[in-house]
């Protein structure tokens, strides 16, 4: 293979040595690879004789997740080379060994006793899909390895079914609910119905949203589930009766784009508005949204603008990295999948150095250094400032309310951090 001078570097796969273009391993052959591990060779002269910390990273590569996991992945993997890049943590290099878990839970919890059982690691970041966060968590649990959900969204994960081995780095259900109920109700309409994913992610983010939209004097009047991979609802739409003032869907992937595109076909749009959680319109499907999204009201974390509150140096950086290692998969913008996992990374490299982190044996150190942990908007958390409640391990960050109109983002209000907080409910065993 051609030499690439500055572009190339040496890499590690369990052993093997091979030559990668300077974007990273892409996702695709993290997937083929199945586990690879990111310690460019040129850097073991650097580190001398440091052993690595073993990060692993569950992720769907393949699979009805895959194209969210492929940009989840992204984000872990310029979390690790930047720390690499700077001389690791407490002067140890990261070495990251990737599983595809496939977008099912049985094959989930299996990937992960093999990470902790035969790859030994000693911490992992990754997830995704909820219904495999869930399955996975006891594994880690019970082995005392720290988990840092990087996408899940599932209440349950920091309420009823909280470890205190678990930490959730970014916003959930419950406090996207209370920063966009508001304007659901004083600025769109009283009456509406909720159509979700039936399953545990669109199941407790149902619940969040029936609540708030109530105690913001609002009614819903109704709620459909829809099987997760159903891509054509319409049977489940047309059956959405009554009179209401918005259709709020809560929905990712090609069921977001379904769930946008169907309404608009079947003139719901047209007499009611459609709103959602912000994952129906991440980056990743505007285009296949086109003019059909316009008007579409979302809540998130994150939105890859450089304006207002998002035009920073930080941001700048996240956003050029990622675009440059988004092209090889034809992807042109970051969505919050990439975000949350960059920054996920970034939390236990902050615990790690202040717990002073040898591996396992010091966990419960890693554990109190990460609970309560508050950070600031920079370089390694662009999205803005996080509070990681001792409490629940569950952040509070700040969230955007936006609408879609030409397949570009506008956004509409920024709710605050502090005004997302919501009591913790959560009682470690």
């Amino acid at each position: 293979m051609a030499n690439h001078g500055n572009d190339a570097q040496e890499f590690w796969y369990s052993g093997k040595v091979t030559r990668r273009r300077w974007l990273g391993l892409s996702a695709a052959a993290a997937g083929a690879l199945g586990a690879g591990m990111l310690v460019p060779a040129p850097w073991r002269s650097a580190f001398g004789q440091a052993k690595p910390y073993k990060l692993g990273t569950l992720q769907p590569l393949s699979g009805t997740a895959a194209a969210g996991g492929k940009t989840a992945l992204v984000g872990v993997q310029m979390a690790v080379d930047r720390i690499n890049k700077a001389g690791g943590v407490n002067g140890r290099p990261i070495e990251l060994i990737v599983a595809d878990y496939e977008s099912k839970p049985d094959v989930g919890r299996r990937k992960a006793e093999k990470l902790v059982l035969e790859d030994k690691i000693d911490a992992h970041a990754g997830g995704y899909l909820s219904n495999v966060c869930l399955a996975c968590m006891p594994v880690y649990e019970e082995h005392k390895v720290v988990n840092m959900i990087t996408v899940c969204l599932d209440t349950t994960i920091t309420t009823s079914k909280c470890s205190r081995y678990t930490f959730r780095p970014f916003d959930f259900a419950p406090s996207q609910a209370v920063a966009i109920a508001p304007y659901l109700v004083n600025k769109i309409g009283k009456k509406w119905h909720i159509a979700f994913a039936d399953y545990a992610w669109g199941q407790s983010t149902r619940d969040a949203y029936v609540e708030q939209i109530k105690k913001n004097g609002g009614e819903v009047t109704g709620t459909t589930g829809i099987p997760l991979g159903t891509a054509d609802m319409t049977a489940f739409l047309s059956k959405v009766s009554g009179a209401y003032d918005g259709l709020f869907g809560i929905f990712f992937g090609p069921q977001g784009i379904s769930f946008v595109t169907q309404t608009f076909d079947l003139g719901i749009s047209k007499k009611a508005r459609i709103a959602g959680d912000g994952a129906i319109a991440v980056a990743t499907n505007l285009p296949a949204l086109g003019a059909k999204a316009d008007g579409f009201v979302g809540v998130d974390r994150y939105i890859p603008l450089l304006e207002g509150k998002f035009n920073t140096p930080h941001h700048k950086k996240f956003l050029d990295d990622s675009v440059a290692r988004l092209q090889p998969l034809g992807v042109s913008l970051p969505d919050r999948y990439v975000q949350s996992n960059f920054e996920g990374v970034n939390f236990l490299k902050l615990g790690m150095e202040r717990s002073k982190f040898r591996g396992r044996e010091d966990t419960m150190k890693l554990i109190e250094a990460l609970e309560g942990m508050e950070v600031k908007e920079s370089d390694d958390f662009p999205q803005g400032d996080k509070t990681l409640r001792k409490e629940d391990h569950q952040a509070f960050v700040r969230e955007f309310i936006f609408e879609v109109r030409d397949m570009k983002y506008k956004i509409l209000d920024i709710i605050p951090k502090e005004k997302t907080v919501v009591p913790a409910a959560c009682k470690f065993a």
